[in-house]
């Protein structure tokens, strides 16, 4: 840096000397050019300035146009050797200088060899080939300036834009707005080269963003009925990422895609449903990731399907005993079920062979049962039974998380490293109320106790919800909001008239669901109702994303009173089946799936009892003669 700035001042004060010796030849040719060698005339003669083989100045043919032009470009020379940026300000003040003498320049020889050799000469190709962003004092890489330019956000690298052209280059390069894309959740799968401009992305994105709010608050979207008649009554729903999975009182499973509004989607084959005469089991829990399909029935079975593969199972296992509760892992294929005193966790091993990877055996029938996700290593299950709460991790022998006597847990919900779970008290006389409790699953440790309600609650969502936050359900028909940060309630909804059963939220939304049939979206900031659908039966799944909500009324009775014996006239109890919806919100699938369902209908099946239009003569078999 030293052996620099001494190169770059002998160079300044080099190119000084040249500005300085071109004065004064040019005032001894004014004076040799007026007649009489007097030096009263100001009007110069025919001919070319120049400083070091280098034109400064072209003949004027009269006043004092040029030379004020002359004494701007002496003022730009001067501005580039004291490294300031040239502007009006100094032009201004090159035209009108001040009164007092000038420091003394050391004179220097002028280059030799013409204008090839000439120190402007270079400057102006030094100037050309300049890769480096003025910083205002500084010099700095084009790359060191990029790695600086990636802490800023959005509303900053639009004001550097506007500083000059080349911050302009600098804040509109696609590493930096590809990087704001993946920060801020868009085009996550996506590579740099996949895009040709990242900013237009992004503002393409936020616009689809906040046009998928505004049809969430109004409403503004598809609605569609999943049924599958033939099953009877529903008894378990879940789904993910879209996918939706059914299982019904004839045994059936159904899955539904509705990414793609397929609904044609496979029934998936249980083991024993050719094979053993009689009426199916009914299906008691089921569950689905990415890539598996998991339903356990009510004989102790648990059938295992892969979404890859097709309708026949690829695994399945049996309890001697009804299956209590149910679990499937986020990611990956590990499956835990509970039934009576044992809890089993299967999972294949690394040449796909599925196996019993742990067992245990605990002290009381187990109500809720989930697998930790995002788990290095040994899965680790968190199950509660009655009044107690387990931590499960295999090769290890049971750890009890919780346990007060008397004290039964009513809903339970698990993160990466906390367990959430409420806890039922006895009442304001003994001064225990129901709470919810907040478990760190490393130490063993209670880290908070939330709420202090007269009624149990009934579900809770800490998975889903955002960061530091947490969602509930209460018997007391109310939906509360609570910031971990702080043990406090957030806002308090009044919901249900007969209580809470599902409830998610996200950054500004929460959908609940009530006993009574009622799904009801709440804007979290403003503590305001946005809308509300009703069906039959209890809300006991809700599941959406940004652009998708999927709900699910399931009926209580599994046996309906007036159910007719014949099983091929389901008519009589159809009010008593239960229906899965899905609301689809989305900017580009709004036009073309805004139609009914009964207008989408395949004209495949002549079944009467299930809307389809095609009854007997499917239209496209119709010729006009």
């Amino acid at each position: 840096m030293a052996a620099g700035s001494s190169e770059l001042e002998l160079f300044r004060r080099r190119w000084r000397a040249e500005l300085a010796g071109a004065r004064q030849g040019k005032k001894r040719r004014r004076r040799a050019a007026e007649p009489g060698g007097s030096s009263s005339c100001r009007e110069p003669v025919s001919g070319w300035s120049s400083c070091g083989g280098v034109p400064l100045a072209a003949p004027r043919g009269g006043g004092g146009e040029e030379e004020r032009r002359e004494a701007g470009y002496f003022a730009l020379a001067r501005s580039l050797l004291d490294g300031r940026a040239p502007g009006a300000r100094s032009r201004r003040h090159h035209r009108q200088p001040r009164p007092g003498p000038r420091p003394p320049v050391q004179p220097a020889a002028e280059p030799e060899g013409g204008g090839d050799n000439d120190l402007l000469g270079q400057l102006i190709r030094d100037l050309n080939e300049i890769n480096e962003v003025p910083f205002f004092d500084i010099q700095l890489p084009y790359e060191l300036a990029l790695k600086i330019f990636q802490y800023l956000g959005r509303t900053e690298l639009g004001i550097c834009a506007q500083v000059s052209r080349t911050w302009k280059v600098l804040a509109e390069d696609e590493v930096l707005w590809y990087r704001l894309c993946q920060q801020e959740g868009y085009l996550p799968d996506a590579s740099i080269s996949d895009c040709s401009c990242w900013k237009l992305a992004l503002q393409d994105c936020r616009a689809k963003e906040r046009t998928l709010r505004t049809n969430w608050k109004n409403r503004i979207g598809a609605v569609s009925q999943l049924q599958y008649e033939l099953g009877k009554v529903l008894c378990d729903v879940h789904s993910c990422d879209g996918v939706v999975i059914a299982g019904y009182t004839s045994g059936d499973v159904r899955l539904w895609d509705t990414r793609t509004w397929d609904y044609t989607a496979p029934i998936l084959e249980p083991v024993h449903g050719s094979a053993d005469p009689g009426p199916q089991p009914h299906v008691s829990f089921v569950r689905i990731n990415s890539s598996l399909a998991v339903a356990a029935y009510e004989d102790g079975t648990v059938n295992v399907w892969s979404l890859m593969i097709g309708r026949e199972p690829i695994h399945h296992y049996q309890h001697n005993q009804r299956i209590q509760a149910l679990a499937l892992g986020l990611e990956g294929a590990v499956i835990a079920s509970a039934s009576g005193f044992q809890v089993k966790v299967e999972s294949p091993d690394d040449r796909g062979y599925w196996q019993t990877i742990a067992q245990f055996e605990i002290q009381k029938l187990v109500n809720f049962l989930h697998l930790v996700p995002d788990v290095v290593g040994s899965p680790v299950t968190i199950a509660a039974a009655e009044d107690m709460v387990y931590l499960l991790k295999a090769e290890e022998s049971g750890k009890v998380l919780h346990s007060v006597y008397g004290l039964p847990v009513t809903c339970l919900d698990v993160s990466p490293s906390e367990a959430a779970f409420g806890v039922k008290g006895f009442g304001w006389l003994l001064n225990e109320t129901n709470k919810i409790l907040l478990y760190n699953l490393e130490t063993g440790q209670c880290l908070t106790k939330l709420g202090s309600s007269l009624g149990d609650f009934t579900c809770v969502n800490l998975q889903n919800s955002p960061p530091w936050m947490l969602v509930t359900g209460n018997k007391d028909r109310r939906v509360r909001v609570y910031d971990l940060r702080r043990s406090k309630s957030l806002c308090s909804l009044y919901a249900h008239h007969l209580g809470v059963s599902a409830v998610q939220m996200d950054d500004w939304k929460i959908v609940s669901g009530g006993e009574e049939g009622l799904v009801c979206v709440w804007d979290q900031r403003m503590g305001t109702k946005l809308w509300e659908m009703h069906a039959r039966h209890p809300v006991r799944h809700i599941w959406f994303n940004t652009h998708s909500l999927i709900t699910a009324n399931i009926p209580d009775e599994k046996n309906p009173r007036g159910a007719s014996i014949m099983d091929d006239d389901l008519t009589a109890h159809r009010r008593h089946r239960g229906i899965i919806y899905a609301y689809e919100f989305s900017v580009d699938q709004l036009a073309r799936e805004s139609v009914l369902p009964i207008c989408r209908s395949s004209y495949d099946e002549v079944t009467g009892y299930n809307y389809n239009i095609g009854l007997a003569v499917p239209y496209d078999n119709i010729l006009v003669t």
